[in-house]
């Protein structure tokens, strides 16, 4: 074998983490004058000290500008002062080269502790370090425990997993099933056929001593046709027996056509041993196990010895048949042997485990419960395979299967969509109801708040990601292993800084730690608190699950109903709409609270993913609020926001959302595809290369934080080049981000075209996508007095008066909405001018509520009974959009001007 990356070889390169693919992708800022940084605490989110890792875990951590160079190596301690093996590598630098963002990363097989110190200084290394080998057509990655190989083409993504000399599992294998019609549209004659993977590219995305990223791309294949393309990333850690797997897949059928009935990844398991020592194990509602052997010799009308007994249910090998009872050795062929086994989670509140001897044979009801972890085991005394699925019961409908278990090689498959469920059915809720002409549209719009437009509710270039976890066990866990094996598949351990210490940093703009020093902020962190709350138990109450749902949340509440405005156009699923996943990051950024970053992270999931298209006329736009994510004719970048996707991507090194961000640098030249303006425009446009008519505040804010992320990363020099043209042209024109009148942008440079008539054009969403968040961050990094003094302006004469308005700018802006939101724009203004007039305007701002929510309103739940609803549940005065603009509001307020408050 050539070694590609081996043990030591890693740990010269960015500090022990990356590889050299990455180091030649990124250009390496010149070196900074330093000051060092002391050391930095770190514990677990759920805080205790986690039982059992997915594998290990990886987290990043921020750095004040001016700490550390890139080639800094970092030490991990416990609490107690043991060293742990720990691989750092950089994510983001700050313009003077400096590192602004590093990620590290653990195993299970480390030291353990509830908090750990993170400093300067050369790192513990693992007992046997991760090795990734190259050689032609494979890749084979050894953790020291498990050995697992890889190929660049064909049907199997894994080609085999070894621990030692044991093949535990071969044959990875990604499987899809279509139909051409849906099952709810009555007894009808369906096509069938089915799909497996079509492996295009493998690559070592990721590699040092501890940690390996595999990279496998491809499409699901079938005779001619190839389609649903598919990218999944295989994580490994050094010493760990786990296999952490993050599959995304992108739809690109007919929503007509081709009804997805089932897709899943499946793994061949070598069975070896009697029928009674096989083993299978799946995990039911907390911390419920259900095991059993494919053949029982439990409860049989003659007992075969306790001894026998108990080593069968505790997943041991039986002692020698000659010491059974040979009243039952003489008649084991009479015993049937059950080596099909199903847990399928149909929907978020009811499993079913059913079981049969094999296919052509009735299925048995086993047991059932209501929200299945989503792990299970095949295999026996001398080794087997857990595999399983993060989310589980939230991303109905799901199954674990397994087939075969009685011959030779049985079958484990994750169904991400069970088979024994409906077919996906993707097709758009209504005919169109004669809205042909933009004229009827826009008078639709005005009774549903749906915009709709002909073929443009597809969800052709949507997708999904979901997170797997595998391990290659020694043998069958107890079923307390098995136990905290599926805790950790369904929260994965994840460690991360304090609010304090991510504050100190200066990362992400405008915000501060929770404070309650005072009554009058005390009542604003309880009013903050409150709101997050009661958003995320309606998740719950409201059932908020499924596979394409889970993760949004409602836009819009039907107080006569009870029941949010699932069925009512525009106001159903939120899709980031006024910054909803930001609000609930900066929840998270000053809480620290575990519930905050999980429900912050599925929103992440989803949004990035399922409101964002990756393929198609209209890859790298985002779909406004609607009944169905991708229902709407709004296609536009102030979905797809980077500002959603950044948070996550540093906080976790997460590389899907890293690759989502990338992604995204270059949506500038949708415009050129779809005008967002089309039904409103008065003028004649055509889209221009050197004249795009993207707006200088909502358009640009998305496209300004995507480059913005991108010059972090040290990645294409056309991020920052855009970024900077283009702000400081906005910047340049007589009235900055307040300039009316068409706008001509440059998609080759980011530049726009000069503006030398002072005209206006403001609008109330103009900032609510971002816009403010990503410019507390562009005016320090790029240091430039125009664009300071012209952003400033704008925040000061948004909730101005009208001579202030005329007097900067020549012209009122006219009556405006959402001022509340907007208070934190004053604030800005206050902050920067140190002007304590403003600094007391924008909490007058904030309290008056305008479009929003005054002082006045109770924050405060009400139980509605059975009654009156379909189910008890809780109402609050609360719509999403005000919510989002609340929050963000109120938590700038806090940083920027608290000395004000009143």
């Amino acid at each position: 074998m050539t070694s590609a990356v081996a043990s030591g070889a890693a740990t010269a390169l960015l500090a022990g983490g990356g590889t050299a693919a990455h180091a030649q992708s990124v250009t390496q800022p010149a070196a900074p004058a330093l000051r060092s940084h002391g050391p930095v605490g770190v514990r677990w989110l759920e805080e205790g000290v986690p039982s059992q890792l997915a594998s290990g875990t990886t987290w990043g951590v921020p750095w004040p500008k001016g700490s550390f160079a890139s080639d800094q190596q970092f030490t991990l301690t416990t609490e107690a002062g043991t060293p742990v093996p720990v691989q750092s590598w950089p994510t983001g630098w700050w313009p003077d080269g400096s590192v602004k963002w590093t990620a590290h990363a653990i195993s299970a097989a480390g030291p353990r502790a509830a908090s750990y110190t993170l400093a300067p200084g050369a790192p513990a290394q693992p007992q046997k370090p991760l090795a990734v080998f190259t050689n032609g057509q494979v890749i084979t990655v050894d953790t020291g425990v498990i050995q697992v190989s890889f190929g660049r083409s064909g049907q199997h993504l894994i080609k085999s997993i070894h621990r030692g000399d044991t093949e535990i599992a071969r044959g990875g294998t990604l499987v899809a099933a279509r139909q051409n019609r849906p099952d709810t549209d009555g007894l009808q004659t369906v096509d069938y056929e089915t799909f497996t993977s079509s492996v295009t590219g493998s690559t070592v995305e990721h590699s040092g001593p501890l940690r390996a990223v595999i990279k496998v791309s491809g499409m699901h294949k079938k005779g001619g046709r190839e389609w649903l393309p598919f990218t999944v990333r295989f994580y490994f850690y050094a010493g760990s027996d786990g296999i952490r797997v993050v599959h995304s897949f992108v739809f690109d059928g007919d929503e007509n056509k081709d009804f997805i009935k089932a897709l899943g990844m499946q793994f061949n398991v070598p069975m070896r041993g009697e029928l009674h020592d096989r083993h299978i194990r799946l995990a039911g509602d907390g911390r419920g196990v259900l095991a059993e052997a494919v053949r029982g010799i439990t409860g049989l009308r003659r007992d075969p010895g306790e001894a026998v007994r108990q080593a069968q249910v505790a997943g041991r090998a039986t002692p020698a048949t000659s010491t059974w009872d040979e009243r039952v050795t003489s008649r084991l062929q009479w015993i049937p042997a059950f080596g099909d086994y199903s847990l399928s989670q149909l929907n978020a509140n009811g499993f079913e485990i059913r079981k049969r001897t094999k296919s052509g044979h009735s299925w048995i009801k086993a047991d059932a419960g209501q929200r299945a972890s989503g792990l299970g085991y095949v295999g026996s005394p001398t080794g087997g395979l857990a595999f399983g699925m993060r989310n589980f019961w939230q991303l109905h409908p799901t199954e674990l299967e397994v087939s075969g278990a009685a011959t030779d090689t049985a079958q484990a498959t994750v169904w991400m969509w069970s088979p024994r469920a409906d077919a996906m059915d993707l097709r758009f809720y209504h005919d169109g109801m004669g809205e042909d002409t933009f004229e009827k549209q826009l008078d639709a719009l005005e009774i549903t708040y749906e915009d709709y437009e002909p073929g443009f509710g597809s969800p052709y270039g949507v997708a999904r990601t979901t997170e797997l976890m595998f391990w290659a066990l020694a043998a069958t866990p107890t079923a307390d292993e098995f136990a905290d094996l599926a805790a950790a598949n369904a929260t994965p351990p994840l460690l991360a800084s304090s609010p304090q210490h991510n504050h100190s940093a200066g990362v992400f703009g405008s915000w501060s730690p929770v404070d309650r020093s005072v009554p009058a902020k005390a009542a604003i962190e309880d009013k903050l608190d409150f709101m997050h709350k009661f958003y995320r138990e309606q998740v719950e109450q409201r059932s908020w699950y499924g596979f394409w749902d889970y993760g949004d949340v409602m836009h819009e509440y039907d107080k006569d109903r009870h029941v949010w405005r699932y069925d009512v156009g525009g106001y159903a699923w939120d899709n980031c709409e006024l910054s909803t996943d930001s609000w609930l990051w900066y929840h998270y950024l000053r809480t620290g609270d575990a519930a905050a970053f999980r429900f912050a992270e599925a929103m992440t999931r989803h949004t990035g993913e399922v409101d964002v298209y990756h393929l198609g006329k209209y890859r790298d736009l985002g779909t406004r609020h609607g009944i169905m994510h991708w229902a709407d004719s709004a296609k536009q970048v102030r979905i797809s926001n980077a500002s959603y996707r950044r948070f996550y991507y540093f906080l976790t090194g997460d590389e899907r959302v890293g690759e989502l961000l990338r992604d995204l640098v270059d949506a500038d030249k949708s415009f050129m595809a779809l005008d967002p303006l089309r039904k409103v425009r008065t003028d004649v446009y055509a889209p221009q290369p050197d004249a795009l008519g993207i707006t200088n505040t909502t358009d640009w804010g998305a496209l300004a934080m995507a480059w913005l992320a991108e010059w972090e990363r040290n990645g294409d020099p056309i991020a920052r080049t855009k970024l900077v043209n283009s702000a400081t042209t906005i910047a340049a024109m007589p009235n900055g981000w307040a300039q009316g009148g068409t706008l001509k942008y440059n998609l080759q440079d980011g530049k726009y075209a000069p503006e030398t008539e002072k005209t206006v054009e403001v609008g109330a969403l103009d900032a609510v996508f971002g816009l403010i968040e990503v410019m507390a961050e562009v005016v320090d990094l790029l240091d430039d007095d125009t664009v300071t003094r012209q952003w400033v302006n704008y925040c000061r004469l948004y909730n101005g008066t009208s001579a202030e308005q005329v007097a900067a700018t020549g012209s009122s802006w006219g009556s405006l909405n959402l001022r509340q939101a907007y208070s934190r724009a004053t604030a800005y203004a206050a902050y920067k001018l140190e002007d304590p007039a403003l600094g007391k305007r924008a909490w007058k701002e904030l309290r008056t509520g305008h479009a929003g929510y005054p002082d006045s309103l109770r924050f405060a739940s009400v139980r509605i009974d059975g009654s009156k609803a379909l189910k008890p549940v809780d109402e609050a005065p609360f719509s999403t959009n005000a919510s989002a603009q609340y929050g963000l509001a109120a938590m700038q307020l806090l940083a920027l001007v608290p000395e004000h408050i009143s």
